[in-house]
């Protein structure tokens, strides 16, 4: 009994003493949302050329400003080059209305995490519009619950990760994003133990398991650590 006790409190302690919870996957969670968006940057272009001309300047700017970001010159992109490229803050205020306005919201908040500056990122996450999409948008929602566990707003962290796995979910041919909502509940899953929420841990990740099971968590087992963790300290 005693040692089952210490094991759950070198768990937690573990889990409580810094935010390695979210850094850790951090930076998985950033390249694949860096990747989609390099792969819709041509689309954003081609919709500016066949709509208004400004809805093509916002396409243009923002394409620079991709480059910079893929290069991860994230203060630049943010604030732009001064010979020529505005920064995604401008293109976001000043195209507002558009819809690479609305992207160079995401892009800010993303550079801003990967700065380090989560109340900035945050800010700039929450005014990213979101839509129907199978990707983006659950990766979007995903990053802003990142801030919020950067900003011990843990709770908001975990909302965020689960309506991420159900946006992404929700566009899944067999109602099961293998790929993205694992790893989007593993960390809601996380979190909870780190408030000592064992239980409600246990429940997400025996879910994964069930639901995900063409999963990478699911296959390699990884995802039974997990379980036999929140069980011990149950």
């Amino acid at each position: 009994m005693a040692n089952k006790q210490n094991h759950g409190a070198d768990v937690n302690e573990a889990l409580v003493k810094s935010e390695a919870f979210v850094t850790k996957n951090k930076k998985p969670l950033l390249i694949i949302i860096i990747a989609l968006l390099v792969i819709i940057g041509g689309a954003f272009a081609y919709k500016g050329l066949i709509e208004s001309p400004r809805n093509e300047k916002a396409s243009t700017l923002l394409g620079k400003g991709q480059e910079y970001f893929n290069q991860e010159q994230f203060d630049i992109a943010l604030n732009g080059d001064k010979i020529g490229y505005i920064g995604f803050l401008q293109i976001a205020n000043e195209y507002s209305s558009t819809d690479a306005g609305n992207l160079a919201k995401l892009y800010a908040g993303l550079c801003y995490a990967n700065l380090g500056k989560w109340q900035d990122a945050k800010d700039y996450l929450e005014k990213y519009s979101t839509s129907d999409d199978a990707m983006v948008s659950p990766a979007a929602t995903a990053a802003l619950g990142d801030a919020y566990a950067h900003l011990n707003q843990l709770d908001d962290a975990i909302d965020c990760f689960k309506k991420a796995a159900k946006m992404a979910d929700s566009q899944a041919e067999d109602g099961a994003n293998n790929s993205l909502s694992p790893t989007f509940m593993l960390k809601a899953g996380k979190i909870l133990e780190s408030q000592g929420k064992n239980s409600d841990a246990l429940e997400i990740y025996q879910d994964i398991k069930k639901k995900y099971v063409n999963s990478a968590l699911v296959g390699n087992n990884e995802i039974d650590k997990y379980i036999e963790r929140a069980t011990l300290n149950q």
